[in-house]
């Protein structure tokens, strides 16, 4: 049977990167402030939704990943190492 879980029991494999990248930016921003980075590039999260996709309790759509390395300026890739 197949699981959707990662080894650690994650819900996906960008989380960790996203909270990272988050921290990192100048302003250091914080997951309200990246829900309304978002927001303004078109995708509609809340901070709880930010909140559950670093700590690895929620999924991360293809249409949130291409939204967040834009708004994050980094790549895909980048998210998802």
């Amino acid at each position: 049977m197949f699981k959707n879980k990662n080894a650690d029991g994650t819900l996906n494999l960008c989380g960790k990167n996203i909270a990272r990248l988050r921290l990192n930016l100048g302003a250091k921003v914080s997951q309200k402030g990246l829900a309304d980075r978002l927001q303004i590039a078109g995708l509609d999260l809340d901070k709880n939704a930010i909140q559950k996709i670093e700590s690895g309790q929620r999924f991360v759509t293809n249409i949130e990943l291409y939204t967040l390395a834009k708004v994050l300026n980094v790549s895909v890739d980048d998210l998802l190492q």
